[in-house]
């Protein structure tokens, strides 16, 4: 896709239209009901005689104005963008590993249209914004396993991140402090530039058990014997959660079921938050919401020292979401500023 492509950051928003369209659906058999009501109440050259400004026109105007309204918020929340920035950067050179938890919970679609397509999307804003780092890209589930070792061609880690899918990981669980080895075991011992690890899960079964390592001692000990910092970005609904979908039929979507009960999962902070501790990095609970990846990126790991190279120049798709606000805000201001009806003249009798 070229830079000026118009693209949606967060397409999954999209379904929000539907809930629009039944709030408008729900408008039209209001205003028609009021309709009936009025040809019940008395005959037209009757109704106009005793109520001449008891029309629904302007019931009709507020209506589609505040739909309307509603509707442009839609494409507003799916962040369009289009265009591009281009900017003159320094080159700077530093090794960082995205690691990317693809164990089942990251199916659930509290944080939408799926935790791990916005894990997915977070890195892709990132790397867009890249002007000379190092990435490679390591995913883990039951095991962790290296998909892009550290590279500058940006198209080729991108191609593999969207490749990535829930449970592609030999087998179930989550292998935290595996893929953190694994990643920390992968810098080359003469990379001059900063080195940082940066997870991308919800947290749950993090913590070490049989075969997978502890992955809070395995960041300590990436820390002292090779320099690297350890970040995280916790990604899920942390208070009510949201059942794993395992497959979709005509009846409708099946969840996760364990011993009767469908499976319902959570964001769990706690062990992505000691292991970034730990690897004296930062954790960032972004929970169900957007983050503007590139300024975190910029402010936790691009805070790091690096070797500066030759000057390059980096694109970015320009934000357009405003427009769509604007245009929401002005109508949902205009549909509460129609009367509902207007004034006799000379005042009321």
């Amino acid at each position: 896709m070229t830079p000026d492509a118009f693209t949606f950051a967060n397409p999954g928003a999209s379904a929000w239209a539907w809930a629009v369209l039944a709030l408008a659906v729900l408008a039209a058999f209001r205003l028609r009901g009021r309709a009936r009501a009025m040809r019940a109440f008395a005959d037209a050259p009757l109704l106009a005689a005793i109520a001449p400004r008891g029309g629904g026109g302007r019931a009709s105007a507020r209506a589609v104005l505040a739909v309307l309204g509603l509707l442009a918020l839609v494409p507003a929340m799916m962040d369009p963008r289009w265009g591009m920035q281009v900017e003159e950067v320094k080159r700077r050179g530093a090794d960082v590993f995205f690691v990317i938890d693809v164990s089942r919970s990251m199916l659930a679609e509290d944080a939408a249209p799926s935790r791990l397509a916005r894990a997915k999307d977070l890195v892709d804003e990132t790397v867009e914004s890249l002007g000379g780092d190092r990435v490679g890209l390591i995913e883990f589930a039951g095991t962790a396993a290296m998909r892009v070792p550290l590279t500058l061609n940006y198209g080729a880690f991108r191609t593999s991140l969207s490749e990535l899918k829930a449970l592609s990981g030999a087998r179930g669980g989550t292998a935290l402090a595996n893929a953190i080895e694994l990643a920390a075991d992968s810098f080359p011992e003469n990379s001059a530039g900063s080195r940082a690890i940066v997870i991308l899960s919800d947290g749950e079964d993090l913590a070490g058990g049989a075969g997978t390592g502890d992955p809070v001692e395995a960041a300590r000990t990436a820390l002292k014997d090779r320099s690297v910092h350890v970040y995280a970005i916790g990604i899920g609904d942390a208070r009510e959660g949201a059942r794993i979908p395992v497959a979709r039929t005509a009846e409708g979507v099946r969840y996760l079921v364990h011993e009767g009960q469908e499976v319902w999962t959570k964001l769990d902070e706690r062990v992505l938050r000691e292991a970034s501790i730990a690897g004296e990095g930062a954790f960032i609970p972004a929970g169900t919401d957007r983050v503007e990846m590139a300024r975190a990126y910029e402010q936790t790991v691009g805070a790091l020292e690096r070797q500066e190279y030759e000057g390059t120049t980096v694109t970015r798709r320009t934000p357009r979401f405003q427009w769509f606000a604007g245009a929401s805000f002005a109508l949902l201001l205009a549909a509460a500023v129609v009367p509902d009806r207007r004034a006799p003249k000379g005042g009321a009798r």
